[in-house]
């Protein structure tokens, strides 16, 4: 992986790391020289848009992007808080050399992030991270002054991506007499999600939003569904829907306040797109993370599953790979790239609505497609990572996935966004789940002591 970018872009606790302001204006004389040489054909100057979500170090992170990328002699769009799919969408629309996405998505409002997005609207490859990585570590020629580049406030940026996550469904679809529950999580579609609800009839019940630049995600969002599930049966609703920060994210709940992650719209998105003739490549892309037991759903509708790595980016590489249009993560990221180049939580929302408005049956019947494998993750936190490395540790790990079989999996990894060791294991009973999870978790503890 590139020196500066994780999992998904670059991300740390603000004024620390890669998020201090003199890091953040070298990212973008990095990453602005990068592209600007990558298109010595282009017609017109080199412009960047650039969106956030409502976190309070927005501010700082925009203005020290804009000081890079005009002294670069880019031209800046500022688009205010915006999804992250509207990021992705505008970049295409307006022609744009490169996207920039200020979010650090589900995580608290002490860290921000930044994710690029090339001229597509599409996140960068890990070569084009490295290319950006290696101009960051170097000298970078600036403009001349004549050539300095301007930046400007877009002020309908918040409608244009209104009307293309509606464009997104068939002009006749509406949503009238279906009560549905959304949680912004005081993040980017504190505005957008409502208002394209309440345009398609919907009858909403909106959460969290009412950003004060501290709250997003707390208590909030796809990170708490249960807040959003239990406003759906107080309050009658067909179904909930809740979006992370910056609304790339998205969890449901069924009519009962059953909680739903991206394994089962996933699933069933897939149904429903075979019956409609639009599924591409004959199978859908999941990540090691995806729940097993899609994969007994999919193959009875002559479906594959192909799994990625961790990371919405890396989904989006392997249905490119095997022509394939529909892709998740079990953390409700879904890809859609016949509708958008990159995950969008509202856009995939209004395609369930729009599954459970041709039902007759409750969503709790329509969403839920297969029934999962035993499976659960834990965060070891304050760990170090370098424990992975150590023979004896993954010499044991190796051993103890043999030791299950066909009867379950296991996976450890570190976390691309976070200071933490993560720990899943699935397995065709809870008793064999909880054995093999309580060898890890004493096995990873016994060798970061070692190390300290």
């Amino acid at each position: 992986m590139a020196g500066l970018f994780g999992t998904d872009g670059v991300r740390a606790r603000i004024n620390t790391g890669p998020m201090t302001a003199e890091s953040i204006v070298r990212l973008a004389l990095a990453s602005g020289r990068w592209f600007i040489d990558s298109n010595p054909d282009r017609k017109g100057r080199p412009m960047v848009v650039i969106g956030k979500d409502t976190r309070v170090s927005g501010y700082m992170v925009e203005a020290a992007l804009v000081a890079g990328f005009t002294s670069i002699g880019m031209d800046c769009r500022l688009l205010g808080p915006m999804p992250t799919a509207g990021v992705s969408y505008l970049t295409q629309s307006l022609r744009a050399d490169i996207g920039v996405m200020i979010s650090a998505s589900h995580n608290p409002f002490h860290d921000n992030g930044i994710k690029l997005f090339g001229p597509d609207g599409a996140k960068l490859a890990d070569a084009v991270e490295s290319g950006i990585s290696d101009l960051a570590a170097g000298s970078i020629a600036l403009s001349q002054p004549t050539e300095l580049g301007r930046a400007s406030r877009m002020l309908d940026s918040v409608g244009r991506y209104v009307e293309f996550a509606k464009s997104t469904l068939d002009a006749q679809i509406r949503f009238d007499g279906i009560k549905v529950v959304v949680d912004c999580a005081n993040g980017a579609a504190y505005r957008t999600a409502p208002d394209v609800l309440n345009d398609l009839g919907a009858e909403v019940i909106a959460l969290a939003t009412e950003p004060d630049g501290f709250n997003i995600n707390e208590g909030c969002g796809a990170v708490h569904p249960q807040v959003m599930a239990a406003a759906v049966v107080a309050h009658g609703a067909d179904m909930g829907i809740a979006l992370d920060g910056d609304a790339d994210r998205l969890i449901i709940a069924d009519e009962t306040g059953a909680i739903l992650n991206g394994d089962q719209l996933l699933a069933c998105l897939a149904g429903a797109m075979l019956d409609e003739g639009t599924l591409a490549g004959g199978g859908v892309v999941g990540t090691v993370m995806t729940n097993g037991g899609i994969e007994d759903y999919l193959s009875g509708k002559g479906l594959a599953l192909h799994r990625a790595a961790v990371g919405d980016r890396y989904v989006t590489e392997k249905m490119r790979a095997g022509g394939m249009n529909l892709g998740g993560e079990s953390s409700g990221h879904i890809l859609m790239t016949s509708l958008c180049p990159t995950g969008d939580g509202l856009i995939a929302a209004l395609q369930m609505l729009n599954i459970l408005s041709r039902a007759t049956r409750p969503a709790s019947e329509v969403f839920t497609k297969f029934t999962p494998k035993s499976q659960r993750l834990e965060n070891l936190r304050d760990m170090d990572k370098a424990v992975l490395d150590l023979p004896d540790v993954t010499a044991v790990l190796a051993d103890i996935e043999a030791d299950m079989g066909n009867n379950g999996r296991i996976l450890v990894r570190p976390s691309g966004t976070e200071p933490l060791v993560r720990v899943m294991v699935e397995a065709d009973t809870d008793r064999l789940l909880q054995q093999k999870m309580d060898e890890i978790i004493l096995l990873l503890q016994t060798g970061a002591e070692k190390i300290k």
